[in-house]
């Protein structure tokens, strides 16, 4: 299935991974928003946690030109340390709805959530980015 991705930490626009992984490869990035998830402060990058009613998370949404497609979506599995399967995984690739700024439209996308004892460690000790946006840390 070939999706977009919402993107919420170091893979935006002007940021290291973006520049890294993205830049080049992507067709459309547009600012769109996350709900149902909160996000935490991790150690150098932001973890989004699944909580129904929470958000909305800020972010961009990301549309790879077909020819990267396949070859950008295990690079960002590798990158966010997402196996199917594995709970060792620090992220899960999961799909949502990411709705963009621009038109209010909901768009299916990937997002990579934090694995469920990531969500755990961090809904017991984490520290929530209250504004929803990894860039203002605030």
């Amino acid at each position: 299935m070939t999706l977009p991705f919402f993107v919420y930490g170091t893979l935006r626009p002007g940021e290291v991974n973006h520049d890294l992984l993205l830049r080049g490869r992507t067709r459309s990035e547009e600012p769109a928003r996350l709900a149902d998830a909160v996000l935490y402060q991790g150690p150098g990058y932001p973890y989004a946690v699944e909580e129904p009613g929470g958000g909305p998370v800020s972010g961009e949404l990301v549309t790879a030109l077909p020819e990267a497609y396949q070859g950008l979506l295990a690079e960002l599995d590798r990158l966010e340390e997402y196996v199917p399967g594995d709970p060792r995984s620090l992220y899960v690739r999961v799909e949502r709805r990411a709705v963009r700024e621009a038109d209010g439209a909901a768009v299916r996308a990937w997002v990579y959530v934090a694995a469920p004892a990531v969500a755990t460690r961090l809904r017991a000790r984490g520290e929530t980015i209250a504004s929803g946006d990894w860039r203002t840390r605030v």
